[in-house]
């Protein structure tokens, strides 16, 4: 099972389409055969509504409200892209699944992701979507109830393909295909420790450098964006795409440390069979 983490978005529409495999639409209804898991929260909302069924759009005007009752929350870049994506993939010969299955995924990798927080009653909304076979998608948006942003780690990656290797264990998937160099040095694990702690410092959302030039990049795009004339439009909407850049940058260099992370974990060879092992000659 292979996480990706997508760059955050604005509007849920394009991530939410992108799940579906199809444009969203507010014709078509969403079953809990498609929406497998939803943030506790939910039931508030739908308890006294008859609809039980809501459209595509419905699910993303649920997902953007937040933007409504909090017009000021903004990340710690001070942006507003505030819809969280994440995608998994089985293996291709995976068994097919059950709906409390996926549902069972789609809990712990919002709780991996920090997503869903066990009884925190102000967490963010989320739902999770089986569209597509083999794959799931969690939506969230990364406002929370009580109006903060949720925090992201800048090891969100690491976490969550911890967490997909140990839910393959558990309902015993097909684990996702490694490679790993034979007759590795003994040294390398160490190097592949260090080199993983520095390049997840330099992604890390919170603190590291490419965060803090990607937020004065997105706050200098804002500032040129409310000056009169079309070349302030044009030179905050550059801006932007370089900030999205950075920001692709940092989940490349959080994806490659995990990747170090996981080739720096050592292998306990397994002590040979009792009978193989020679008896010790004795002289008469």
């Amino acid at each position: 099972m292979i996480p990706r983490l997508h760059e955050r978005a604005h509007s849920p529409h394009e991530p939410l389409a992108e799940a579906l495999g199809r444009p969203v639409s507010p014709d078509e209804g969403l079953t809990e055969h498609t929406v497998v898991a939803h943030w506790p929260g939910l039931d508030y909302y739908t308890l006294d509504d008859e609809q039980k069924i809501w459209t595509s759009v419905e699910w993303t005007e649920h997902l953007e409200d937040p933007y409504l009752e909090y017009p000021f929350a903004a990340s710690p870049q001070d942006d507003r892209h505030a819809v969280f994506h994440l995608s998994v993939r089985l293996h291709p010969d995976d068994r097919v699944l059950a709906g409390p299955e996926w549902a069972e995924i789609a809990h712990r990798l919002a709780r991996a992701a920090g997503i869903e927080v066990p009884g925190d009653e102000k967490g963010c909304r989320w739902i999770a979507l089986q569209a597509q076979p083999g794959r799931l998608d969690l939506l969230a948006n990364l406002i929370r109830l009580d109006g903060a942003w949720a925090p992201q780690r800048g090891d969100a990656l690491r976490r969550l393909s911890e967490e997909s290797r140990r839910i393959e264990q558990d309902l015993r998937l097909i684990p996702a295909p490694t490679s790993r160099p034979q007759n590795a040095d003994r040294l390398v694990p160490v190097a592949s420790t260090q080199l993983a702690t520095i390049l997840s410092q330099l992604a890390d959302e919170q603190s590291g450098p490419l965060a803090t030039v990607r937020g004065l990049v997105e706050h200098t795009a804002h500032r040129i964006a409310r000056q009169p004339g079309a070349a302030g439009a044009a030179t905050a909407h550059r801006l932007e795409l370089i900030a999205h850049r950075l920001h692709s940058v940092q989940q490349d260099l959080d994806t490659a440390a995990a990747h170090l992370s996981a080739a720096a974990r050592p292998r306990v060879a397994a002590a040979p069979p009792a009978a193989a092992r020679h008896p010790a000659h004795r002289s008469p």
